[in-house]
């Protein structure tokens, strides 16, 4: 695969903005996707942060491995963040944001207290990549929709501030991206989860790779799903030729159409029908 680029005018723009803002905050959210803990978190971001008080909010936990997911969990706490898990969907421990925000903040409180100083309002800033979920949760934290949201990345443009209530206030932010991804595995699994646009990578490469993935990490899902047996031997076009006939996406003459298998395969992937994944195995695999 050729180096991946995909930096929309916005998030160059956005980028900016973060890095004018992020020193007006008292506490920075950084969303990532618990299917891929590693590849969807930003570079770029992380370098903004720096030492800024930062909540890892792994997002979408019910679609993610968990074994795998406790792995990246241990991995980002030894190197200083704070986590919690959440689902933005459902509301699972989105409730917890501001109470874990007030812990993580405590001796700055204290600190402002002590010298007589009133700490009204916590204020944060949400970030993360494209289609994470941050307009959902910050939705769901509200009780309302305040944050546009769709299942397709790049859907907010710009920043916004959200008060969750009288002492707690969010500034909304675009997803961005890094300019290019130097890892084709990064940018593999960035589209399978679909966090990139589906024309973002030739949509065959993206589908190979993800039958190759599924056929070393999970292979009995990929059979089960596809009533399939005996893949080990099977090249990843010989699987999806197996698909077609098993899902009857066949073209006339008996033929093998193609773009319904891919379809198929990253529908199901990201709606949970091959179960719970995690596209950043460990180390080992980036």
């Amino acid at each position: 695969m050729k180096q991946v680029q995909w930096f929309p005018g916005h998030m160059f723009k956005s980028l900016r903005e973060i890095k004018e803002k992020i020193k007006l905050m008292d506490i920075v959210y950084l969303l990532v996707d618990a299917r891929l803990p590693f590849s969807s978190m930003n570079p770029e971001i992380l370098k903004i942060v720096g030492d800024k008080p930062t909540l890892l909010l792994f997002n979408k936990i019910d679609l993610s491995d968990r074994k795998t997911l406790d792995y990246w969990i241990k991995y980002y706490e030894d190197m200083g963040f704070y986590t919690l898990l959440i689902n933005s969907n459902n509301g699972f421990n989105v409730d917890k944001i501001y109470s874990r925000s007030k812990e993580i903040l405590k001796d700055k409180i204290e600190r402002a207290q002590a010298k007589g100083m009133t700490f009204k309002v916590i204020r944060g800033m949400i970030l993360g990549i494209p289609n994470v979920g941050k307009s959902t949760l910050i939705n769901k934290m509200v009780s309302k929709k305040v944050a546009n949201t769709a299942n397709k990345p790049g859907v907010t443009k710009s920043q916004q501030w959200i008060k969750i209530n009288p002492h707690f206030e969010l500034l909304d932010t675009p997803g961005v991206l890094w300019p290019k991804f130097d890892d084709e595995k990064v940018g593999f699994a960035l589209a399978c989860t679909g966090a990139i646009k589906d024309d973002t990578l030739p949509i065959n490469e993206v589908v190979l790779y993800l039958i190759n993935y599924l056929k070393k990490f999970y292979p009995k899902r990929l059979m089960e799903r596809y009533q399939l047996e005996n893949i080990d031997a099977l090249t990843e076009v010989e699987i999806m030729d197996l698909i077609a006939e098993k899902q009857g996406a066949l073209l006339k003459g008996g033929f093998t159409d193609y773009d319904r298998v891919y379809q198929t395969l990253l529908k199901d992937t990201r709606n949970r029908m091959l179960g719970p994944l995690s596209f950043d195995h460990d180390q080992t695999t980036l």
